[in-house]
């Protein structure tokens, strides 16, 4: 399980001012999070081979309602495709910066998004390092199956030092409720995300 994000961080990456979108539904990629995908579809091949031809990003967008998708994404980096013989790839997407989406540029035969950056807002360090002990402490103890991996995630968390990044990768892996994927996501206060992610690994204790 790589989910590394000192390798990459959105200080290292120009956000391009218009970014192609996969729509999928319930699926929500968070900044420092790695999401494999398989594209099938002959628009998202398109669309895969208009990012990898120029700036290896595309995004993820949520549908709400008749052709519309949630304004709050995240730009996605392309770690890796590989490109099957009947034409699909698989696809390792990187999480890279959360973007709102300010217009469109294209709808058919896939959607090009104009985006902007979403600016984080400011919350004390020690408060984040807090709240970033808590969060840990919540998550579910790790089963038979999953004992290994859950045990490395738990370590690399733990010695991360960007505490903010640390709730996105736990968002991305342990939350499930779509409404709350949803607000954590759209959230730009560290402090109030980790908050809601708190309540939201409470929730799962009961």
């Amino acid at each position: 399980m790589d989910i590394s994000s000192k390798t990459f961080s959105a200080k290292q990456f120009t956000l391009p001012d218009t970014l192609p979108m996969i729509v999928l539904d319930g699926c929500y990629l968070f900044p420092g999070c790695h999401l494999p995908l398989f594209i099938f579809e002959e628009r998202y091949r398109r669309m895969l081979d208009h990012a990898l031809h120029s700036d290896r990003m595309f995004c993820i967008g949520a549908p709400c309602g008749a052709d519309e998708v949630q304004p709050v994404t995240t730009a996605g980096l392309i770690r890796a495709s590989v490109k099957n013989a009947d034409g699909t790839s698989q696809v390792m997407l990187y999480g890279v910066t959360r973007v709102r989406i300010t217009g469109w540029d294209q709808l058919l035969p896939f959607r090009i998004a104009r985006v902007e950056s979403i600016l984080t807002k400011t919350a004390p360090l020690k408060t984040l390092q807090i709240l970033k002990s808590k969060a840990l402490a919540l998550l579910p103890h790790p089963t038979d199956d999953s004992c290994e991996n859950m045990q490395l995630l738990r370590q690399e968390l733990e010695i991360m030092d960007e505490a903010e990044t640390v709730c996105d990768i736990i968002a991305f892996h342990f939350i499930r409720c779509e409404t709350a994927l949803r607000a954590l996501l759209e959230e730009c206060c560290p402090q109030r995300r980790y908050e809601r992610l708190i309540t939201e690994l409470e929730k799962a204790q009961d």
